[in-house]
């Protein structure tokens, strides 16, 4: 199957959004960091379009709260790109977006499989709050607690809902795509974390952008019901 133009776009935007922060700034003649500025946005911008244009929705409420996510993460996403210290509110940005991917994953999963998804993602959120916690300024630790609380309650409800055999029987590529991107995404922030306060990491523009934007791929396929 061919690859459609917006797909091509949107890979050409994440290649430009990970090669600009990965190449040296004198490169282009001092402006290889506009490829960052300007890739990285509009891969968040053409996912969203997307799935605005999806033809038939798992349903209205899960397309509107996905899209609320696309945009809160548009958000978190040019204050984190953009000089000076924005940390925190793109983290705030980005607990805001989780919260909408809640509102999408989290009705009708089974209690046993919200048991087994949590129990799981909280061993990951713990591991690294441990490894993590002690190297994080002080002023930053309430706010890295709360979003990873978040983003593993997020992602734990994307598992309940693949892991629900009443939900994956009649919606099986939107409940794998939404569990696969929930995963994505917390392995992203996970490596974003140990690099910013691990004391840096190598190729970790294309370790942090690569699972980034794979995760949100995932998230947007996920609004398809077919």
């Amino acid at each position: 199957m061919p690859i459609r133009p917006p797909t091509v776009v949107f890979l050409l935007s994440v290649a430009a959004a990970i090669l600009g922060a990965m190449l040296p700034g004198e490169m282009f003649g001092g402006h290889a960091l506009w490829l960052h500025y300007i890739g990285k946005p509009l891969a968040t911008l053409l996912l969203g379009w997307q799935v605005m244009r999806v033809a038939t929705p798992v349903s209205v409420r899960y397309r509107r709260a996905v899209m609320i996510g696309m945009a809160l993460s548009l958000v978190g996403d040019v204050c984190l790109m953009l000089p000076g210290d924005l940390f925190v509110p793109g983290l705030v940005a980005f607990l805001l977006a989780h919260i909408g991917y809640i509102v999408a994953f989290a009705p009708g999963s089974a209690a046993k499989a919200r048991a087994v998804a949590f129990a799981l993602v909280a061993v990951v959120g713990v591991a690294n709050l441990v490894g993590l916690l002690p190297r994080v300024d002080a002023a930053l630790k309430i706010p890295v607690v709360a979003y990873t609380v978040v983003l593993a309650s997020m992602a734990a409800f994307a598992l309940a809902r693949a892991w629900t055999p009443t939900i994956s029987s009649v919606l099986p590529r939107s409940a794998r795509f939404g569990a696969v991107g929930a995963v994505l995404f917390m392995a992203s922030d996970s490596l974003l974390a140990w690099d910013r306060f691990g004391g840096g990491m190598p190729m970790s523009a294309l370790l942090v952008l690569g699972t980034y934007y794979a995760a949100q791929w995932c998230i947007a396929r996920s609004v398809e019901r077919a």
